[in-house]
């Protein structure tokens, strides 16, 4: 199978899409905040694991190249160097929802 090539910002887009529309509500749990969640944007295919290494790779292996997109669940930026990484959102234990103030 062919895969189009697409940039790193599209394919941000593409992920960031994906995430919010249809992979938050089942990931986005007490057990699962902080872990990273890999993405194939173009099957909407996705792992979790602690560092996103052995998720990568397992997608890879179903999806020859696939062009991945990965972010910390529950948090703004995957990785910080001397910055700050902050929550999104709390997450409603039990729902994978965040819950209002």
């Amino acid at each position: 199978m062919e895969h189009s090539v697409r940039d790193r910002a599209e394919i941000g887009r593409l992920g960031k899409a994906l995430y919010e529309q249809s992979i938050r509500e089942k990931v986005e749990t007490e057990d699962n905040v902080g872990r990273m969640v890999i993405i194939d944007v173009e099957s909407g295919d996705y792992e979790i694991d602690e560092l996103g290494i052995e998720s990568a790779r397992h997608l890879r292996e179903r999806h020859p190249g696939a062009q991945l997109f990965g972010m910390r669940i529950g948090y703004n930026v995957a990785e910080s160097f001397g910055g700050v990484i902050e929550r999104t959102s709390p997450v409603s234990a039990g729902y994978g929802r965040t819950r209002s103030n």
